[in-house]
């Protein structure tokens, strides 16, 4: 089990502007549920809280759902997380049902860098069957 700095793994933490961030290590993957406001005032806290997960080579899954607002920051953010999952070997879900969140994602382009589902099971699933192509060129099930 990965060991994650004191206050990160499985318990939820609110920083003064309201932003909620839960990071829970689940069977096959790491997930954290952000909920509140992703903007230039919260980023530092979501990048942090990203840190460690992200580099720890296991998929990782971000439930952006309860989020009610998420700007370039907060989307560079989850860009930054996503090259770094992929460089130690995991990889970086999103998961939102928000049409608001879901169009800045398509607008973007961002839908084609990190993987988005409505549901967490979803997304889960989508771990499942997730390829990885190795630099061999051989297709490989994804690690999780």
């Amino acid at each position: 089990m990965r060991t994650y700095p004191p206050g990160l793994r499985g318990q939820q933490v609110t920083d003064d502007y309201g932003l909620t961030i839960e990071v829970r290590e689940e069977p096959g993957h790491v997930l954290v549920t952000v909920a509140g406001e992703v903007d230039i005032a919260t980023v530092p806290r979501l990048r942090e809280r990203l840190a460690a997960p992200a580099a720890s080579g296991r998929p990782l899954i971000v439930d952006l759902d309860p989020v009610t607002f998420i700007d370039a920051a907060g989307l560079g953010v989850l860009v930054g997380a996503a090259n770094r999952a992929a460089a130690g070997g995991g990889s970086l879900h999103a998961v939102c049902n928000r049409r608001q969140v879901r169009r800045l994602f398509a607008i973007t382009g961002l839908d084609r860098h990190i993987p988005l589902a409505r549901t967490v099971p979803e997304a889960c699933e989508n771990l499942a069957t997730a390829w990885d192509t190795s630099l061999s060129g051989h297709r490989q099930p994804a690690r999780r």
